[in-house]
């Protein structure tokens, strides 16, 4: 959502600090003739404190804010006051919710009466937490005036009246207004004088208010808000100086998408060095905060989901309508989400509709589990005797890949059986669009071992039918009876006989046929008639159509390659790209089963210049960047239409955008679109889903149907519906969901209405705005005569009791002619074809079709041989339709998800359960979970081979090797590089050793001697120094340890009976560390009982033991080179002195040894 209320204080904290420093808008700024008095505001804040918290805590808490409020606002105490509810409360005067001229004392008693205590506002209940002190300011009625400042499509609007206060009335119809057009400056002051302040006598006063709607325009533009409405606005003239100006009550909206723009001017007029005089933080302040509407407070899950919505560039929305109702949703799309809404509301179960929300944008796996774990958490803390329903929908997506999405919501299924099984809930699922198929076959799967009903459906069915099957008004066999035909493979097969103009049986009986319409007849579609090889005003796309797209979007370019192909045009529509943050260069994509080359420019200007043909520009640019690429798009000449994909647009770019646009006669789509397609010829970026859905939807030729729509998720059903009940999509536009889209459903209406080659209108519109009834006018007076077929969808929005922020921005009515029940009688009663509902909707659209082709307007024609669909190699692998031998095969690490796993093991859960070193490793090495003294084993294991001082061979090469200068990694290498028999490497040999004579029998002195007549070391036994009488510590550490926690340790028993043999012989081969190691492992790999016999003996024989060594040393060769490196050691030589040098003697050929000591005195 773009415009959100803020709180009164925080609104009169912005106009305090800004209102003398914010940039005019006029020409040139006119000298004040005001004063405005210092700033006063008291906050008493318990938004933390729950009704649910005892009587104590609540008025300890009501205290603890009260006295916070006076020791940071030493003046509440000296001055009569007001006090009020701070919570986006309408006319709280009228509701007994306002104090006026009282004390201090009075204040506070008067809050503690109220706070954290529920109240009706007219037919809306809510609970009092936050409250607006200030000082009372006497003053005659007839100093009382009304301003407002709101934001239009075209410009702002200044309503002013001098007949403000309580009692100020229609405003409407007494105000006296002032139009800003966009990007043009403010009027002077004689001119607002002139057009608002007509009916003040006091020149002074004029003059005063003036100049303060000056300032007040010039803040509304610089903090961008949207809407900001003073009433009363008091001026009071003193006498002995310029009046003064006193916003008394004010209720002001912030265009929360401009943050990146506003965000730190909002933050430092809330900070406490503004408001509180306190030393400056480096912070600029807080952020601001925009409260839940009154009636509906803000619960932990859903300020957990906006959270996690902040954090993505999906779309994350959840809104609480009833915690106790049985029926929940989790719907993807923004259009989607409403006329599941609305289809709940139709069969009368408003008041059970638990929540509103939505996902989309391509959320991750994890993201949607998150979403779907809160609602699911939510869903079954109560239960109903009739048991709940959880409704899983979602129209046909563009790019979301539906069964990555639906990993997540499956994993969260899964966490909650029990809770599911225990609160006899039933899941009904509709989905389709990229990879609907697998994901679909998951939740099917899934329903077959969780013990819970799920029902799962595919694009074969109307976006809402499974909502009267969920509810009880369909039986199973009835839903999409009438919405069904034979497409219903991933990729198409090119032999497939049935197509859209085979008629359909559709039973009178099926939920989705409108009672009022007659059996539905589908002819069968002719060749599409030549579109012309030019653009003209009414069809900018054609065949012949190129484009630039801005941004480095190689899927949207090769999906727009792709329709190129099957539509069989001549040369691609994408002539270049543009990505400003790289050189030139060029990027391979395919063009059918062919590779081909792309140009990548840095700048627009030059991309433009070497394509002079190219006339529509896809922008990619993100909402901060786009409005000046865009500027710059609509300044060449060339340029017919610019598609402006980014969200999250603000409203005042894209007003001056749309501006600019009309100024040059350029087709403005978006923002916050996925585009327009017209078949056969053009489609823009994503639009129109996956080759599947394409020629699913038979968007590769033309159809009779041109539709428009807000929607770009919706806009991929309407394809699917026109495909199934008409001959198909003309062109298809959404125009973005934004309250300011660049161009409107008349503008696309009309030019509908113009082209020869479309027969038949369709509009899906939505609640708020005022755009359909410009359609509606435009039917009624004969500007369009074509037949129109219309929905509006929001038609729930009344039902609820509190105000709902649906997907789209602009999806709030702002009045009630705002509402989609009023727009589609507005629309029904100027000759429009509406249903009674979304779901009559294919019906009526087929009706009026097939009367068009009984009158002959739409002539039946063949179908043409449905195209062959290249498929990228990666996406049909994923889908399950090819396989190819891997190069590898990797059973212990898979980084494939969103969250990478260690033997199955999330990397999350590796630090949720401390499982440490000891048990990461057990998961990369052993592919398990080892029991805990296993893995603190192999910790100490590590501990005590991490180093044995400069002096062995692997340290000295690594301290060598990294006073030569090399790197860490080649310093490393050659320390391990000396492992071996000799140097560390006799783990595995001690271990085969030790095992192999205990499972042969041999007694230890029947061991000993035979080593002993092989020639043979027994490896793991001997030590230079340490002895019997000088026992090796380390040794004792792990043999004590495994003495305590090992189930038992016949191996280590063994070779401690070797020892015992061998050092009777000398007292210094004794059981080393490497041998103590050995032993040790072999016995915890064979009774851990995390291993069969077999299992263990393998891992012994591999030289995972050795891997210890190995690993564990590393640590301390990596410490020797930075240790030298520290050190800035130098080059290592080695001196002559500790070299012994025997040459061949040079005379007579004898053999002489010559010391050192001669070689240097020489």
């Amino acid at each position: 959502m773009s415009a959100k209320a803020i709180r009164e204080y925080d609104g009169k904290l912005l106009l305090a600090h800004y209102l003398q420093q914010s940039p005019t808008m006029a020409a040139t700024q006119p000298t004040a003739a005001f004063a405005q008095p210092q700033t006063r505001l008291a906050q008493v804040n318990l938004s933390e404190v729950n009704t649910t918290d005892s009587d104590d805590k609540i008025s300890a808490a009501v205290e603890a804010a009260l006295s916070r409020a006076e020791q940071l606002n030493p003046w509440l105490a000296s001055t009569k006051l007001v006090a009020k509810p701070d919570q986006l409360i309408k006319r709280r005067g009228k509701s007994g919710l306002l104090l006026l001229n009282a004390d201090w004392a009075q204040v506070k008693e008067w809050i503690r009466e109220r706070a954290v205590k529920e109240v009706a506002v007219g037919e809306i209940s809510g609970v009092l937490k936050t409250f607006l002190v200030e000082p009372f300011v006497p003053h005659p009625a007839d100093v009382e005036y009304y301003v407002c400042i709101q934001s239009h499509r075209d410009g702002d609007e200044i309503l002013f009246t001098h007949e403000g206060g309580v009692e100020v009335g229609d405003v409407d119809a007494k105000a006296l207004r002032l139009q800003v057009p966009i990007a043009q400056p403010l009027a002077d002051s004689e001119t607002i004088a002139a057009a608002l302040l007509g009916d003040i006598g006091s020149a002074t006063q004029r003059a005063a208010l003036a100049t303060f709607i000056e300032r007040l325009y010039a803040v509304y533009v610089d903090l961008n808000f949207t809407y900001l409405e003073i009433n009363p606005l008091v001026v009071l003239e003193t006498g002995d100086g310029l009046p003064q100006v006193v916003y008394l009550d004010l209720a002001a909206k912030l265009d929360q998408t401009a943050e990146f723009e506003s965000g730190d001017k909002w933050a430092k007029a809330r900070s406490d060095a503004v408001v509180y005089g306190a030393a400056a933080s480096a912070d600029a302040g807080p952020a601001m905060d925009f409260p839940a509407p009154f009636g509906r407070e803000l619960s932990r899950e859903e300020a957990y989901i906006q959270e996690l919505d902040a954090k993505t560039g999906a779309s994350l929305k959840l809104t609480i309508l009833n915690k106790d109702g049985r029926i929940w949703t989790m719907v993807a799309g923004g259009g989607a989400s409403v006329v599941y809404s609305d289809a709940i509301a139709a069969l009368g179960f408003a008041g059970e509709l638990a929540n509103y929300g939505e996902y989309s944008g391509a959320p991750s796996e994890a993201q949607t589990y998150e979403y779907a774990k809160t609602i699911l958490d939510l869903m079954t803390r109560t239960q109903r005797v009739e048991g709940k329903v959880l409704i899983i929908g979602g129209g046909i997506a563009n790019f979301t890949n539906v069964a990555t999405t639906f990993k997540g919501i499956i994993r969260a299924l899964k966490e909650y059986r029990q809770a599911l099984i225990a609160t006899n809930v039933r899941v009904f699922v509709r989905r389709a669009g990229p990879n609907w198929q697998e994901g679909l076959r998951a939740m099917r799967e899934l329903g077959e071992t969780l013990g819970v009903e799920i029902r799962v459906y595919g694009p074969e069915t109307h976006v809402t039918a499974i909502v009267p099957l969920a509810l009880g008004q369909a039986t199973p066999a009835a839903v999409g009876a009438g919405f069904r035909d034979s497409l219903a493979k991933q990729i198409p097969d090119s032999t497939a006989a049935s197509s859209p103009g085979t008629p359909m049986p559709m039973d009178a009986s099926d939920p989705l046929i409108s009672s009022a319409s007659d059996k539905p007849v589908v002819a069968a579609p002719a060749p599409a008639p030549p579109s012309s090889d030019k653009p003209s005003w009414y069809a900018p796309f054609t065949a012949n159509t190129r484009a630039i797209v801005y941004g480095m979007q190689p899927r949207a370019v090769q999906g727009m390659l792709d329709f190129d192909f099957i539509c069989k045009r001549a040369v691609p529509s994408v002539a270049c790209m543009v990505y400003p943050f790289g050189g030139n260069h060029v990027q391979k994509f395919y063009w059918g089963t062919h590779e081909t080359l792309l140009p990548v420019f840095a700048s627009l200007a030059e991309a433009a210049g070497q394509f002079p043909d190219a006339d529509v520009v896809v922008n990619f640019a993100s909402c901060r960047s786009v409005f000046a690429s865009t500027a710059e798009m609509l300044a060449l000449p060339q340029i017919r239409t610019v598609a402006i994909i980014a969200e999250g647009v603000p409203e005042r770019h894209a007003r001056k955008l749309i501006g600019l646009a009309q100024g040059v006669g350029v087709t403005l789509i978006g923002p916050a679109t996925v585009g327009g397609i017209k078949p056969g010829c053009f489609k823009i970026g994503n639009t129109g889903g996956m080759m599947d859905n394409i020629a699913s939807s038979k968007l590769y030729r033309a159809g009779s149907v041109a539709y428009v729509s807000k929607s770009g998720g919706m806009s991929n059903e309407l394809n699917n519906i026109v495909a199934r009940t008409t001959d198909g999509v003309y062109e298809g536009v959404a125009i973005g969901g934004d309250r300011y889209p660049g161009t409107t459903f008349l503008d696309h209406m009309l030019r509908y209405e113009a082209d020869p080659g479309c027969k038949l209108l369709l509009l899906l519109g939505e609640v708020g705005g005022a755009e359909e009834y410009k359609v509606a006018e435009a039917v009624r007076s004969g500007r369009i005569t074509k037949p129109v077929v219309a929905w509006c969808i929001g038609t729930c929005a009344g039902l609820f009791a509190t105000e709902v922020q649906f997907g789209h921005a602009g999806a709030l009515a702002n009045s009630d002619c705002e509402t989609a029940d009023a727009k589609n009688a507005a629309m029904r009663a100027a000759g429009i074809h509406v249903p009674e509902t979304f779901e009559a909707l294919p019906a009526l659209l087929n009706r009026v079709y097939a009367d068009l082709v009984q009158t002959g307007v739409i002539v039946p024609r063949a179908e043409p041989e449905p195209p062959k669909i290249p498929i990228d190699y990666a996406w049909a692998q994923e889908l399950g339709l090819v396989r190819k031998p891997a190069a590898f095969v990797s059973t212990i690490c898979d980084d494939r998800g969103q969250e990478l796993l260690y033997a199955g093991m999330r990397i999350s859960d590796v630090f949720k359960e401390d499982i440490g070193i000891g048990g990461v490793l057990s998961l990369l090495w052993f592919k398990r979970r080892l029991p805990a003294y296993a893995c603190k084993f192999i910790e100490m294991v590590l501990m005590l081979t991490a180093d044995h001082g400069p002096a062995v061979s692997g340290a000295h090469n690594t301290i060598v090797t990294a006073r030569a200068g090399k790197d860490l990694v080649s310093a490393l290498c050659s320390g391990l590089l000396t492992i071996g028999d000799r140097f560390g490497g006799a783990l595995d040999g001690a271990a085969d050793l030790f095992s192999s004579a205990y499972d042969k029998g041999l007694t230890p002195r029947q061991f000993v001697d035979s080593m002993r007549k092989q020639n043979k070391l027994i490896l793991g036994i001997g030590h230079k120094i340490k002895s019997r009488t000088n026992p090796d510590l380390r040794v004792s550490i792990i043999t004590e340890y495994a003495k305590r926690h090992f189930p038992t340790t016949p191996i280590l028993d063994y070779a401690r009976a070797v020892e015992a043999v061998t050092t009777a012989k000398k007292d210094n081969l004794i059981l080393n560390v490497d041998g103590a190691i050995g032993v040790l492992f072999v016995d915890l790999l064979r009774h851990s009982g995390a291993f069969s016999r077999e299992e263990a003996d393998e891992y012994a024989r591999i030289g995972t033991l050795n891997g210890l060594f190995v690993l564990g040393r590393s640590i301390g060769f990596i410490g020797h080179y930075l240790d030298q490196k520290r050190l800035k050691q130098g080059l290592y030589r080695h001196p002559w002195d500790d070299i012994s040098y025997l040459n061949p003697a040079t005379a007579q050929g004898d053999r002489v040894q010559v010391g050192a000591a001669k070689i240097a005195s020489a």
